[in-house]
């Protein structure tokens, strides 16, 4: 018998440093005293932007700004089984505080967390250390060494996360810049990714891979390697690479692109389309740059990847 499904609203305060809000249940709920995500359920005929802003004012005191849709999936706990819609808040008015007599805090992702956490908000806060920004490298455009130098300026600038893509060059010369290209990157706390396309032996001196299209469609399970990224062109794409395990995926392109004129594109709105459904974390790829990633937070996107106007002169 299929179970009925809850339909959840869950917020992910992030303050400007990164920190984000975690509120432990109370005593007569399920699993009392686990950390979580604050939210709640929809009402009927309830948004979940509408359900967000009610349950973080009636829970934290707080007025939201813009909700920003991040990423949809289910999960079946033994008391119910639930949609959960996390969506980022950046913006709110008011200081959270615990209206419901909840333990309560802003933590940083990437450290010490609260104990124990509920079981959905663990991959939740693995996302949280994806960044904004997602660059695919372009050592065939500016050669090695002018490559290396337009790497340091972005890394200086912020960027964090790196793709080496270079289906120009060859085999051995991919492995011999991958040392040069991860040096930098770990120098500046980021992560480098190794296409799929490139040498199986090549991802585990990087810090994960990237799926391509292709890739996707053949793979049977999760590569074994810390992170997992996917190239995905619509619906059926981002499903597989849910159920795959991947840690996050590229959907595009949104707008027209230099390396690709006349290509048919997305959009904006058939972009959000995809997104706000979307199992996983997904970047937008395609003609965008690092002004556009308000506007990719709003659509449903972790953020923007980019090639060219990664490396573009500032």
């Amino acid at each position: 018998m299929t179970r009925p499904v809850t339909e959840v609203a869950v917020g992910v305060l992030i303050r400007a440093d990164g920190a984000v809000l975690l509120a432990d249940r109370p005593a007569g709920k399920p699993y009392a005293g686990y950390w979580e995500f604050p939210g709640g359920k929809l009402e009927p005929g309830e948004s979940v932007a509408g359900a967000l802003a009610r349950e973080l004012h009636e829970e934290l005191g707080v007025a939201v700004g813009a909700v920003c849709p991040w990423v949809n999936f289910e999960f079946d706990y033994p008391h119910a089984y639930v949609r959960l819609h996390f969506c980022r808040v950046f913006d709110w008015q008011g200081a959270p505080h615990a209206r419901e007599g909840q333990r309560m805090d802003f933590f940083d992702p990437a450290g010490a967390l609260p104990s124990p956490l509920l079981p959905a908000a663990v991959p939740a806060l693995r996302w949280l250390a994806l960044p904004a920004l997602y660059a695919l490298s372009a050592a065939a455009q500016y050669g090695r060494d002018g490559f290396l130098a337009r790497l340091e300026a972005a890394l200086a600038r912020g960027l964090r996360l790196v793709q080496l893509r270079e289906a120009q060059l060859a085999d051995d010369e991919v492995a011999q810049l991958l040392p040069e290209v991860r040096a930098r990157v770990h120098a500046h706390g980021g992560r480098l990714l190794v296409s799929s396309r490139h040498p199986r032996a090549l991802w585990d001196r990087a810090d994960g891979v990237h799926l391509t299209g292709a890739a996707l469609g053949q793979a049977t399970q999760r590569p074994q390697v810390g992170w997992v990224g996917a190239s995905v062109h619509g619906r059926a794409d981002l499903a597989r690479a849910g159920r795959l395990g991947c840690d996050f995926a590229a959907l595009g392109p949104v707008l027209p692109t230099a390396s690709h004129p006349g290509a048919p594109t997305l959009g904006w709105r058939e972009f959000e389309r995809l997104a706000v459904d979307a199992p996983l974390p997904v970047y937008a790829l395609g003609g965008l740059t690092a002004a556009d990633v308000d506007v990719a937070r709003r659509a449903g996107a972790q953020g923007v990847a980019m090639l060219g106007a990664a490396w573009a002169d500032q």
